[in-house]
């Protein structure tokens, strides 16, 4: 059975697994197509397609550009991107000067907790300039402060918790544009994040779509049936395309597998050509 994976993340953002390493996984569990999204940066397409190649793994350049409406965070998926054009890169380098501006402010907040921890070793760990709040939950982990990375986000990293810091980040709209004017499908992440069910979220999705919208995540390790099927309705009843991925990130979601997410995970391999007629590749 082929296997269809579009949402992984590698060390190029905050995963803990080389883009090679992911091919690798890849091939492992069956994944015959599958879409690099590290979070505002795409400098992990090259070495995934090269890797892709050597196992016959088609590599779909993608992205997951963080946005916020309202006090919360919303994420957008592209698909399909020129993840060489040098204006969308030029604003990746923005989002990732955000990210670096605010990070040493939440170490500060968890020194000013009693928790000895330092930007430096954080910035070890993550092994490269693409440093998140998932790294600092790696260094709580490893200091045994707290038991997984969700502990982190629960007691320190979330919003409303006492190391949290907002971060400067375009509109959905924005971030949406951003892909389309790169040529690109842009697709909500994730809609459990948004927290919105009923009529709210389907007035928010009918907005992103007059925004440029072009589909939803429906399949995702960590979607109910009940969800899923929600989810799958919505994307039906305003004809957006249909899309599902693992969001394995490695180390800091240990239980979520390449291709499988939680072990039931199956994102049917017709969504993918469902895209690429989208985009004008099928």
């Amino acid at each position: 059975m082929n296997r269809v994976d579009l949402h992984l993340h590698t060390t190029h953002s905050d995963g803990s697994c080389t883009p090679s390493e992911v091919i690798g996984l890849a091939h492992q569990a069956g994944v015959t197509a599958l879409a690099i999204t590290d979070h505002d940066i795409m400098t992990g397409v090259a070495e995934a397609i090269t890797a892709g190649n050597g196992y016959g793994i088609e590599v779909i350049p993608g992205v997951e550009i963080s946005s916020v409406i309202g006090q919360s965070e919303l994420h957008i998926l592209g698909y399909f991107l020129d993840w060489q054009d040098p204006a969308l890169n030029e604003r990746f380098t923005s989002l990732r000067a955000s990210r670096h501006r605010r990070n040493p402010q939440i170490i500060e907040r968890l020194q000013a907790l009693g928790i000895d921890i330092s930007y430096e070793e954080v910035r070890a760990l993550a092994g490269s300039d693409s440093v998140g709040r998932p790294h600092i939950a790696r260094a709580l982990m490893d200091k045994r402060v707290v038991s997984s990375a969700k502990d982190a986000f629960d007691r320190f990293l979330a919003d409303g918790r006492p190391a949290y810091v907002p971060r400067e980040l375009p509109s959905p709209a924005e971030a949406i544009q951003w892909i389309k004017t790169a040529g690109g499908l842009a697709v909500l992440a994730h809609p459990t994040w948004v927290k919105l069910a009923g009529r709210s979220l389907i007035e928010l999705v009918r907005d992103l779509k007059s925004a440029g919208l072009d589909g939803i995540e429906v399949y995702y390790s960590t979607h109910a049936a009940r969800q899923t099927r929600e989810y799958l309705s919505l994307a039906q009843q305003l004809g957006l395309l249909v899309t599902g991925g693992s969001d394995f990130h490695g180390l800091t979601k240990p239980d979520i597998d390449v291709g499988i997410g939680k072990g039931s995970l199956h994102i049917p391999a017709a969504l993918l050509t469902n895209m690429k007629v989208a985009v004008g590749r099928g």
